[in-house]
């Protein structure tokens, strides 16, 4: 398949990965909106994230990886958000909010944050190490 997350999956493409168990992955975006920004996807190829056969094991991943968020950024507000049209693969947005993050009252799906290579994988130790 040619699907980009099935390819993350497969370890085909590099990803900043934060947590995998036998049923989901997570991994920061590359165009975040804060950092922190995390996907949560199936590793079965599913269209829509209502279509995922065991949906309850998957969102139980979502909640373990915007909890490590929380934990990480020392937030208590990470925006969940479903998606499905860019990427062609069932996937969770997991955002942590932030003071004076640029957003005001809600995300802003436009205000993609500039982050260094070096923030990054400092994001992704961060939350990695906050299970």
């Amino acid at each position: 398949m040619d699907c980009i997350f099935c390819k993350i999956i497969r370890k085909e493409i590099p990803a900043k990965i934060v947590y995998e168990d036998n049923n989901a992955l997570a991994f920061l975006d590359i165009r975040p909106l804060n950092p922190g920004h995390t996907l949560v996807i199936p590793k079965q190829h599913y269209r829509w994230v209502w279509d995922v056969q065991n949906i309850g094991a998957y969102y139980e991943a979502v909640q373990k990886v915007a909890n490590a968020i929380k934990k990480a950024f020392k937030t208590n507000y990470v925006v969940s958000l479903v998606f499905g049209e860019e990427v062609q693969h069932a996937h969770v947005w997991l955002i942590p909010r932030l003071e004076n993050d640029g957003h005001g009252n809600s995300i802003n799906t436009m205000n993609i944050k500039k982050i260094s290579e070096e923030e990054m994988t400092t994001a992704q130790e961060k939350i990695k190490h906050s299970f």
